[in-house]
């Protein structure tokens, strides 16, 4: 199976930490987002890697160059960031199969193999790592509604009111019926064309999407602080490791 991994962003409010590097690039416990992206795709079975490029591609081709983990690694160019379904466009040409879909500037530490496993054994258009935030906080993501079943009925990107408080993650499993959508998806209130609009879009025309609840944690490194808090984490995880008698 494929992987895409986008990483195309800029990081305008990770600054200073981005003003001379992608947000891809930027370090969290001695090691590049991107670095922890790769190596747990390969752990999953990734057999190539499709990365998305844009905002100082040169930084990231030059240091990964054409194969990391031992899987070779193909380049696409994002010009311009026009929002996630766009990004998801510019690799349709390299993706004939279902494939699993990674944000380059998410830390995991969580059951991504069961979002695999479950596209592979039940056939689903797609699949997702889902967690549940505070309503408060769930404005701020792409938001699910969820059948009985466990299967996704409804996306809507940063509502104002939402309908309920489990958000999608920066994981994800596609057929290539994800590129049609994307094609067919209109530039949101904000001017992008918003990966959630795709997948309500599959939906609609009744494709089938799971959501498998997230054991574990992820930090969208968004902020400097969101950096320093994935640091903590990972650090106390390797502390918690190492500890005599610890399991």
């Amino acid at each position: 199976m494929k992987a895409v991994v986008l990483a195309a962003g800029e990081g305008t409010r990770l600054r200073p930490l981005t003003e001379d590097k992608p947000k891809g690039m930027v370090e969290v416990d001695g090691k590049p987002i991107l670095t922890r992206c790769f190596e747990q795709l390969a752990e999953l079975g990734a057999d190539e890697f499709v990365v998305v490029v844009g905002y100082r591609k040169e930084d990231i081709i030059d240091h990964y160059g054409d194969e990391v983990e031992g899987v070779p690694v193909t380049y696409a160019h994002q010009r311009e960031q026009k929002g996630l379904a766009h990004a998801l466009l510019t690799v349709e040409e390299h993706v004939d199969e279902d494939f699993m879909l990674m944000l380059g500037d998410n830390v995991f530490d969580a059951n991504l193999d069961d979002v695999v496993e479950r596209q592979q054994r039940d056939g689903t258009d797609a699949a997702f790592l889902v967690e549940e935030v505070p309503y408060e906080k769930a404005n701020r993501y792409g938001v699910c509604d969820t059948n009985d079943d466990g299967e996704i009925t409804s996306v809507v990107e940063k509502p104002e009111e939402p309908p309920s408080n489990l958000v999608m993650t920066g994981f994800y499993t596609f057929t290539p019926a994800i590129f049609h959508a994307c094609h067919l998806v209109q530039p949101s209130s904000r001017g992008e064309y918003e990966i959630s609009d795709a997948i309500d879009l599959l939906i609609q025309s009744g494709r089938t999407i799971d959501a498998i609840r997230m054991d574990g944690w992820r930090i969208d490194v968004g902020y400097p602080e969101d950096r320093d808090e994935a640091e903590r984490r990972l650090r106390g995880k390797r502390k918690a490791t190492t500890t005599p008698g610890s399991r």
